[in-house]
């Protein structure tokens, strides 16, 4: 049954014109989740030989960036950069394709080259992924999506934590497309959380205003917060209770 669904698909993608089957693991996960819509500026790191590239332009038709190591056939409409991605150099190379306040969304189906020894191939695996999560984090506007691939393992929960202590909405996600004896997952992220606060973090601020809803309105690094049962013009100090992609609550420390 496996070697059946893996070949439908692989077949599928000879007849559709798809570089790779993997093309239709990206169009079952934005079925499922709306990652990318029209317009939207799409970075793929890790893209080569291109199949992810092809289905993030037909669903954005903006502006499409492909990142890899490897060479990348010319596909129409989408940019493509040869480096690393845990290279700056190669992070300043993609800002300079993309718009100043950065990309919607950040897409990573690489895999290291497997060796054999599974938990070695894990660790890569992580590795790899971890190195996606840093980019794109450096590379999404607030509020920003990502979906990256991961082997699944004993270091897997770490690294599901890490990717929800950043993203507003974080689930594991295994398409059909997927071979069903892989231990491939993707974990998508949605509603990328700004840096100019952190869950809990304590601050002393101002309030300058007060919102509809009756909350005192502060800012924090220019970042909105909204603090119950304060006063214009009050002086206190405040933790972070909650946190959105653009503004946050927070609570007074009396």
């Amino acid at each position: 049954m496996a070697r059946d669904r893996r070949d439908f698909f692989y077949r599928k993608a000879k007849v559709d014109g798809y570089r790779s089957r993997a093309a239709y693991k990206l169009k079952q996960i934005n079925e499922k989740f709306k990652l990318i819509e029209k317009e939207d500026t799409v970075i793929d790191l890790g893209a080569a030989p291109g199949g992810w590239l092809q289905v993030a332009k037909e669903l954005s038709g903006g502006k499409v960036v492909g990142v890899d190591i490897l060479p990348i056939e010319e596909i129409e409409g989408v940019d493509v950069i040869k480096g690393d991605i845990r290279l700056d150099r190669t992070v300043e190379k993609i800002r300079s394709k993309i718009k100043k306040e950065g990309a919607d969304v950040v897409l990573c189906d690489a895999a290291p080259n497997m060796s054999g020894s599974w938990s070695y191939d894990h660790a890569r695996s992580i590795d790899l992924a971890t190195s996606a999560f840093e980019c794109a984090r450096k590379l999404l506007k607030n509020g920003g999506s990502f979906a990256v691939k991961v082997f699944q393992g004993d270091m897997f929960p770490d690294y599901l934590n890490k990717v929800r202590g950043s993203f507003g909405k974080v689930q594991a996600f295994s398409p059909e497309a997927s071979r069903a004896a892989s231990a491939e997952i993707y974990v998508i992220g949605k509603e990328l959380l700004t840096d100019a606060v952190k869950m809990d973090g304590e601050y002393e601020v101002t309030i300058e205003d007060i919102g509809a809803s009756g909350d005192g309105i502060a800012r924090v690094n220019d970042f909105v917060v909204f603090v119950k049962d304060a006063q214009k013009g009050e002086k206190l100090k405040i933790r972070i209770r909650f946190i959105k992609p653009n503004f946050a609550f927070g609570e007074r420390i009396d």
